[in-house]
């Protein structure tokens, strides 16, 4: 599984203290807490999606597709133009490649459904 890599801002011990990630593509953000999926939501509608397959799962990976059809896992963080790779819990998920990856603003984790 992917483990949350280190950030550039730590406590004065040297610990990570960045919780939250947001994993963008064209149509889906993919909000996480401490390497869990913790809300899904639509970007054109900016509703959440209770739903979504990936909620509470941890993501295992990625995945770079090539032109040739050829494709190649990472195991580790996931990279612009890779697609997040969920294997365990259920059904496997494939997501569309990544367009960013950023830092959620704090509003918009306090306004996390439950």
């Amino acid at each position: 599984m992917v483990e949350s890599p280190p950030e550039k801002a730590t406590n004065p011990r040297g610990s990570e203290r960045r919780r939250h990630r947001v994993f963008m593509t064209r149509n889906t953000e993919y909000h996480f807490r401490d390497g869990m999926c913790v809300a899904v939501r639509d970007r054109r509608t900016g509703d959440w999606l209770p739903g979504h397959l990936a909620l509470r799962r941890q993501l295992f990976g990625s995945i770079r597709f090539f032109m040739n059809g050829s494709i190649l896992p990472n195991p580790g963080e996931p990279k612009v133009g890779e697609a997040l790779f969920f294997a365990s819990g259920g059904r496997d998920l494939i997501t569309s490649p990544l367009e960013s990856v950023e830092r959620p603003a704090k509003d918009l984790v306090q306004d996390y459904p439950a």
